[in-house]
């Protein structure tokens, strides 16, 4: 590939070439109209085919300078698709490896909350295990505290009723000693009517 600044001085010798052809035209032609009479028909003639010739020249160096421009510039652009499309692909292929990365990155987190999810899970369950195992406990504490409660205020009424209850039974046994005793008068009265 030729270098810029070869291209550059290529052209400008290409069209230096072809303005140099077209004012040796245009001295040819000012030649033929000044010179003699007799001279000026071969002479008309002769600038006539060498301007013609010349312009001719200078045209296709021209054109042969604008097709060359154009082919280097289709090739510029070729040059710079191509390096557009290796950034491209670099880029693609960049993402690919970032996308690839951060895929596998969500994975491994999703893993992760997964597991951390199963883990919550089994210590909700296991909380909710001891909350009712302890709940349950507190009920059976409650009642049997209810039940001491009930058989203390039981017993006290217990204890009441057998202290009523020996009180009674020793009013009663000093009913039947009266009684027995009243019995013994009333016999001894009765034996003294009969012996007396």
């Amino acid at each position: 590939m030729a270098s810029p600044n070869a291209r550059r001085r290529q052209r400008s010798t290409r069209l230096t070439v072809a303005v140099v052809l077209l004012v040796v035209a245009a001295v040819l032609v000012v030649a033929a109209f000044v010179g003699p009479l007799s001279t000026v028909a071969g002479v008309q003639l002769f600038s006539a085919i060498g301007a013609i010739v010349l312009g001719a020249a200078a045209t296709r160096i021209t054109h042969s300078e604008l097709m060359q421009t154009r082919r280097d510039a289709a090739r510029d652009r070729a040059e710079q698709a191509q390096a557009y499309r290796a950034i491209t692909e670099q880029r693609v292929a960049e993402n690919a490896a970032f996308a690839a990365d951060m895929s596998a990155r969500i994975t491994e987190r999703e893993g992760t909350i997964s597991d951390l999810e199963g883990a919550l899970d089994t210590a909700q369950k296991h909380s909710a295990e001891v909350t009712r195992k302890f709940n349950a406990e507190a009920r059976r504490a409650e009642l049997a505290e209810n039940r001491g409660t009930e058989l203390s205020s039981s017993l006290e009424a217990s204890e009441s009723r057998a202290a009523e209850a020996i009180v009674r039974v020793a009013e009663l046994e000093g009913e039947i000693d009266a009684l027995r005793a009243e019995l013994v008068a009333w016999q001894l009265q009765g034996e003294a009517r009969k012996h007396g």
